[in-house]
């Protein structure tokens, strides 16, 4: 059985090889990294910025620049809000619990920054874990990035989980796989509003891709840039109008 695509990248972490992709192909290995993007302010003047999450944070299948951690940062910072390449922890396959064994394995465990997104959970689904399991492991995450941002949980994004069933890799089980992702997604969304967390829903965007075959990357299952230019769209004006408070 296959499973979903994620990479980590990170300042210098080595985490390993995790679980296998869509293709069958062993998870790459994790790595951090932070640099400052052009612009005329010092990096100690730019903003940092933490994504946490799998394939969909990592931009599996689409080049690095057209994630959407990067053109989030890059627009942002093209609107005068100057921010650092993203710290980015994810990796192929990864559920909510190699999530949280990730981050405590990480060198950053005590690292602030100005804010943080989350996208976790699809692995879940896709492996058939409990959605009582879910529960109490995304709520322990999500503590964790309340953790990481400077300004609590009100610099906190959470993005819903996409809907996987109408890509051509779903093979037709729409209608098997969308109400699972709904109550998933309904699992994450109560949690975060219950702890005062920015949740942005592009769980509708990602269906959009049942008719548009270019909201798809080549591999048939994850996101492409023109998709993921349609969360920035969103998230990114969530995020300017907490930093400018």
């Amino acid at each position: 059985m296959r499973t979903l695509q994620i990479i980590l990248i990170t300042l210098p972490i080595a985490i390993g090889t995790i679980l296998s992709n869509c293709n069958k192909k062993t998870g790459s290995a994790v790595s951090v990294k932070s640099a400052q993007t052009k612009h005329s302010k010092t990096m100690t003047d730019s903003l940092t910025y933490l994504a946490l999450g799998d394939s969909y944070t990592i931009g599996e299948s689409v080049n690095q620049s057209e994630s959407y951690p990067y053109q989030l940062t890059n627009l942002l910072t093209a609107k005068s809000y100057p921010v650092q390449h993203p710290t980015i922890i994810a990796v192929t396959g990864w559920t909510t619990d190699d999530l949280i064994s990730a981050i405590a394995g990480s060198d950053i465990t005590h690292n602030k920054f100005n804010f943080v997104t989350l996208l976790i959970g699809v692995n879940d689904q896709y492996q058939g874990l409990s959605q009582s399991d879910y529960k109490i492991k995304f709520a322990q995450v999500l503590q964790t990035a309340i953790t990481f941002a400077k300004g609590g949980a009100k610099s906190v994004f959470v993005l819903s989980i996409p809907d996987w069933g109408v890509t051509p890799f779903a093979d037709g089980q729409e209608s098997i796989i969308g109400p699972q992702i709904d109550q998933f997604n309904a699992i994450n969304k109560e949690i975060s509003e219950q702890a005062g967390i920015n949740y942005l829903n592009i769980t509708d965007i990602s269906k959009q891709a049942a008719t548009d075959p270019t909201l798809t990357a080549p591999d048939g299952l994850h996101p492409s840039g023109k998709m993921y230019s349609l969360w920035v769209q969103r998230l990114e004006s969530l995020v300017a109008d907490q930093l400018k408070k």
